[in-house]
């Protein structure tokens, strides 16, 4: 299936929560607001599974790297995992407990300082492993017990957009578990399974099964095993309890210590984006002018593609929809067909849900176009303090 015709993702969030009651013009325009009291109930959430089934779980810092965040995700939490050298110095810098670093190639110039920062460094391949083996046998002199890490790819695609699965066919992501031999493991402490996107318990306990007879050999062996992140864990309809006893069960026959890494669940309905109408006008239909662009601030939504959820759109199917678009140049950057709470005219503010995950960390300047203001909102306080105004030297210097 073609880009152009692809069904767009479902969006699996956006329960307003707190902000159903915020007034956006506490905020300037556009902002990504994060409210610390839904990231404490979701990591409440996570921290009652890691002690009721005896894992460890971490925050995956590709969804959410908002340090200002840190002590919230150190209360609960028992580190992050990192995708490369800077995110590991950033959780390194802020973030309380243990640090696993994934990615698909480390640089050799960056891997020494990786090994040095990280309790887990999880490679892609043997391949990988062999070729580091200088720099890790240093690691361990100089920087102590350092653990090196397999990601298996498990070769069983259950996501529903094929570029967003990591098991998709002929995927970069992760050793091919069918290649698996007694060599491949050689070294390695513990194994990295990660291939959901946004899914509930049932392709957790899939992929499990499809993996098991692969894996058998090993256990005993494997000091821990990472289940990865994809995990839906803080979404209300999610299958706790089931979850909890497959931990169990996974951790019983492994013999292993069990890891998950959530990213989207630490930051799920926690964030909204607001923005402002700035222009409208008719061609076939309404058209709206914003100052949030798709393109420069939630890139998934042409990515994805998907449809983000508005705070208070009218359900009044009655009503005629407008097409909101960014302000840049770019033709593609419309962000979909809404019916506004609010009168569509010049000066209107709306907001975006579920906008604190993804969305903040893959923000450009594209076109000049302005970056959101992040602010921290506590709902429970009603406290709310701008944490981050971004200005001409941003854009100016990112490129030199």
């Amino acid at each position: 299936m073609s880009e152009d015709t692809q069904v767009p993702m479902k969006t699996q969030a956006g329960d307003p929560g707190a902000f159903a009651d915020f007034d956006l013009n506490r905020v300037d325009s556009p902002a990504f607001v994060v409210d610390a009291a839904k990231i404490r109930s979701n990591c409440q959430i996570l921290a009652e599974i890691r002690d009721e089934a005896e894992i460890k779980v971490l925050a995956a810092l590709k969804a959410f790297s908002m340090h200002a965040a840190a002590p919230i995700l150190g209360d609960y939490l028992d580190g992050v995992c990192a995708s490369g050298l800077w995110e590991a110095q950033l959780a390194s810098e802020y973030y309380d407990g243990e640090i696993t670093t994934y990615s698909p190639a480390f640089k050799p110039d960056e891997l020494e300082e990786i090994c040095r920062l990280s309790d887990h460094v999880v490679f892609n391949s043997p391949e990988q492993i062999a070729r580091a083996a200088l720099i890790l046998e240093q690691a361990q002199i100089t920087s102590g017990d350092v653990d090196v890490g397999l990601r298996l790819n498990p070769m069983l695609p259950l996501g529903e957009t094929e570029k967003y699965d990591p098991a998709a066919p002929h995927s970069r992501l992760g050793f091919p578990v069918d290649q698996l031999t007694e060599d491949s493991l050689n070294g390695v402490d513990g194994i990295h399974i990660h291939t959901l996107c946004e899914q509930d318990f049932v392709p957790l306990k899939q992929v499990w099964e499809h993996l098991f007879d692969f894996i058998e050999p090993w256990f005993g062996q494997l000091k821990w095993i990472n289940l990865g992140g994809g995990h839906h864990i803080t979404r209300a309809d999610y299958q706790r309890d089931e979850l909890i006893e497959f931990l169990k069960e996974v951790k019983e026959d492994t013999g292993a210590e069990i890891i998950l890494e959530p990213g989207e669940a630490v930051a799920l309905d926690a964030g909204i984006l607001t923005g402002t109408l700035l222009d409208t006008g008719f061609n076939g239909m309404p058209i709206g002018i914003t100052d949030i662009s798709a393109t420069c601030h939630m890139p998934d939504v042409l990515e994805a593609p998907y449809r983000p959820a508005m705070l208070h759109e009218s359900s009044n199917q009655e009503e005629i929809a407008i097409r909101l678009g960014g302000p840049s140049c770019l033709a593609g950057d419309v962000i979909g067909d809404y019916r506004l709470p609010v009168e569509a005219k010049p000066g209107a503010r709306f907001a975006f849900l579920d906008q604190a995950h993804y969305s903040m960390v893959k923000t450009t300047t594209f076109n000049g176009v302005k970056l959101p203001s992040i602010w921290m909102w506590d709902s429970d306080s009603d406290q709310l303090e701008c944490v981050k105004r971004f200005d001409y030297e941003d854009f100016r210097e990112r490129l030199g």
